[in-house]
């Protein structure tokens, strides 16, 4: 492609209509991830978008997703994180809220809610999807980490 001359219509936006998203992407057992921006699909190189659904009170398997970053958007239900070498760390987020999981962060995904489908949009770092499923033995009542940074503090 000349990049002074492209040819926008075949390189230009891309709509991908959200009945027509591709199951066949990496899965981690207890959700259903499905792919809409990719390298495979529209040469995306740099980014990787989809959806996940968790079905009500199902949780993943650990994993974690190599050297990308991951953003997690709730648009319904209620998402309980958990993380860590033995997933010993866990927070919540509910519809609206955004989840950043850092490269190489063990976690799971668990669906808070036992009648609910947890629902979420998905973006990482990269145009491959990389999923690393990890055996961990999780323990029993993990630490629950507020969600603050620097500029945001606490609630007291």
């Amino acid at each position: 492609m000349d990049h002074d001359h492209p040819d926008w219509r075949q390189a230009g936006v891309r709509v991908i209509p959200g009945d027509q998203l591709d199951a066949a992407t990496a899965q981690t057992p207890g959700m259903n991830r499905a792919a809409a921006i990719n390298f495979a699909r529209v040469g995306a190189e740099k980014l990787w978008a989809g959806t996940v659904h968790i079905h009500a009170g199902a949780k993943t398997g650990a994993h974690h997703h190599g050297d990308l970053e991951s953003v997690i958007y709730v648009l319904k239900g209620r998402a309980r994180m958990r993380w860590g070498e033995n997933l010993e760390f866990t927070a919540e987020a509910g519809p609206g809220d955004f989840i950043y999981v850092p490269p190489f962060v063990p976690h799971q995904e668990i669906n808070a809610s036992d009648d609910e489908t947890l629902e979420c949009v998905l973006v990482r770092s990269g145009g491959e999807a990389v999923v690393v499923n990890l055996d961990i033995a999780p323990v029993e009542a993990p630490t629950t980490v507020a969600w603050v940074d620097s500029i945001h503090k606490a609630q007291d």
